[in-house]
């Protein structure tokens, strides 16, 4: 499948979301009550979607200390869960997993949501020296999942994440 390809059926993924979101919508000013009430906190938590359509629930690190801190000392990340490190600037980062728990997929994203590269299936490291993850091309943002993810979501170089509720990005 051709880039092209994908980016249309993202596009087309993404309208159909968008028409499912606004029959629900509807629905709420009948007598039915949807299954997350429009008003709901879980209706602004930030999250990221996949051209397939899958959501993945985002925590955020933004400040120094929440991207210092990461994933680390967490025993478990829920499925379709990530952490979303959103950089001030455009810049060439480096991870490691150090005191990290558990195994995690890096995807290294530009300033609109692009996948740049992924760094799949990172152990945690319990002792220096660990590797590091640092990928060649600058990046705003760094989602970190489950390892495999990336492969169950046949997620590559190219692909692009829609996000929801995440300020400031994609940028501008």
């Amino acid at each position: 499948m051709t880039r092209r390809h994908q980016r249309l059926d993202f596009c087309i993924v993404s309208a159909l979301m968008i028409l499912t979101a606004a029959a629900c919508a509807a629905r709420a000013d009948t007598d039915e009550s949807p299954a997350v009430p429009a008003n709901s906190a879980a209706s602004n938590l930030p999250q990221a979607i996949t051209a397939g359509g899958t959501i993945i629930s985002l925590e955020l690190a933004l400040t120094p200390e929440e991207i210092g801190q990461g994933l680390m000392y967490r025993p478990h990340l829920a499925e379709n869960s990530g952490m979303l490190f959103l950089f001030r600037q455009e810049r060439v980062p480096s991870f490691w997993m150090k005191d990290t728990m558990i195994p995690l997929d890096l995807l290294f994203l530009d300033g609109q949501g692009v996948i740049l590269e992924i760094s799949e299936n990172a152990q945690p490291c319990a002792l220096e020296p660990c590797p590091q993850y640092i990928p060649t091309h600058a990046a705003w943002a760094v989602l970190e999942v489950n390892a495999g993810f990336a492969a169950r979501h046949g997620l590559a170089a190219g692909d692009t994440l829609a996000f929801v509720n995440v300020p400031g990005y994609p940028r501008e």
